[in-house]
């Protein structure tokens, strides 16, 4: 009987060309990259409108067009945070402009979070992530070169560092949000280095750190939410008690209708940064303006300079208070309610007892935490000798957020357990109690 012939041998799949991966990714990357780009534009149209708009209504306008869309351009950078020269003063000198009106950062971090969101796409992190933020730093360096020229130009330091990492932050933020739905498909692959830190472990002890730490955050989060509303009920009060200073101010920086509505355009993007001073304000160490030594605050001799030009906010700040020294302490309200925000935040979430209290302490250090960063962010320099620090500093706020809601939250929080085994001891007597 003659063998059986061999099943013939299975052929060899065809060798893929070499650049077929990056071949196949280019057109996502393409998108990516349009996508972050057209963020950019989107907001540098907007910021380039109104600037414009207000050029052309503007009656005695200091220069061409070229020089409204540079200030604009500058001024979109100096949304993301960059720091800004202005070369046309008397001495020749450039004066730094390093306020950051934190009005105007919510717009690029919520073009660059939603175009990140919509280009993200299964496992394709780092490609979406990548291809964004080169899209939008591509225009944002366009943007930079072409102010470097214009009375407003970037300092190039601050413009390296801020912008990418804003712009880094939203889009990261935005993948995470487009991968949070739902939760478990994030992250799409856990590093190897993961596994060696405890809060990024994947096992039940890594689970419950990650809860703890999140809640925490939460817990920070809304008092630092309560202190910087205090704080911007303490600069609404001061605007009202100086009407006829804040009034005052708008005629005698400029005349007519259209500058007017520039300095008020200007002080409403400056809003926030105001509520964040009135936070520091309220916590104790102040803020400084000018030469303001000591710092302005409600336990100190100091005021704003006289010397500063006569802008609607700086009307309004509080001078050293004679003769009523009761006001001064009425500002505590703000931290002893930012204390008991984070004590209701964290009794909230069904835990009770000692392990409640303990988890307001970790509460308060990022509120610390995240009042500290805003404080940072808020200030800066508008000018050099007294002004090249304008604004609170941000490392006293933050030890003093963390020395008032710290004990105020602790203390809060054993008092609604003690009043909970309270209720649920007479609870329970009135259970065992016989009827009849």
């Amino acid at each position: 009987m003659p063998p059986a012939p061999a099943p013939p041998a299975p052929e060899a799949p065809a060798p893929s060309p070499p650049f077929a991966p990056v071949r196949d990714r280019l057109p996502a990357l393409g998108a990516c990259l349009v996508s972050g780009a057209m963020a950019a534009v989107l907001g540098l149209s907007l910021c380039t409108l109104l600037v414009l708009a207000l050029w052309i209504s503007s009656p005695y306008p200091d220069s061409g067009p070229g020089g409204a869309l540079r200030t604009a351009a500058a001024l979109w950078l100096l949304a993301h945070g960059a720091d800004l020269l202005r070369t046309d003063t008397l001495t020749g000198l450039a004066t730094p402009i390093g306020v950051t009106p934190l009005l105007l950062v919510a717009l690029p971090v919520w073009l660059v979070h939603r175009a990140a969101r919509d280009a993200a796409r299964p496992g394709a992190v780092p490609l979406v992530w990548s291809g964004v933020v080169a899209g939008y730093l591509t225009v944002a360096l366009a943007a930079a070169g072409y102010t470097a020229g214009g009375a407003l130009r970037p300092a190039w330091a601050s413009t390296c560092g801020w912008v990418p990492a804003l712009v880094g932050l939203a889009a990261a933020a935005g993948i995470r949000t487009a991968y949070g739905r739902p939760r478990r498909t994030w992250p799409p692959r856990r590093p190897a280095w993961a596994a060696r830190l405890p809060l990024l472990r994947g096992d039940a002890h890594g689970a419950a750190l990650r809860r703890r730490t999140r809640s925490a955050a939460v817990d920070g989060a809304v008092g630092a939410l309560a202190l910087v509303g205090g704080g911007a009920l303490l600069v609404g009060v001061s605007l009202l008690w100086h009407g006829d200073e804040v009034r005052a101010a708008f005629p005698g920086l400029t005349e007519g209708w259209s500058g007017q509505f520039t300095v008020l355009l200007l002080a409403l993007v400056l809003v926030p940064n105001a509520a964040v001073w009135g936070a520091g304000y309220a916590l104790g160490p102040g803020f400084h303006l000018g030469s303001s030594w000591p710092p302005i605050g409600p336990f100190t001799a100091g005021s704003a300079d006289p010397s500063l030009p006569p802008f609607p906010l700086f009307a309004a700040v509080p001078g050293p208070i004679d003769g009523a020294g009761w006001l001064r302490w009425t500002v505590l309200v703000v931290p002893l309610a930012a204390g008991a925000a984070i004590a209701w935040s964290a009794t909230r979430a069904g835990d009770g007892g000692w392990r409640c209290a303990v988890r307001t302490l970790e509460g308060a250090l990022w509120c610390g935490a995240a009042v500290g960063a805003l404080a940072l962010i808020s200030g800066g320099p508008l000018g050099v000798a007294d002004l090249d620090r304008v604004g609170p500093v941000g490392w006293r706020v933050a030890i003093a957020a963390v020395a008032w809601t710290a004990p105020t939250a602790f203390l809060l929080a054993l008092l609604l357990a003690l009043l909970g085994w309270l209720g649920f001891l007479g609870a329970l007597g009135r259970a065992r109690r016989p009827r009849g």
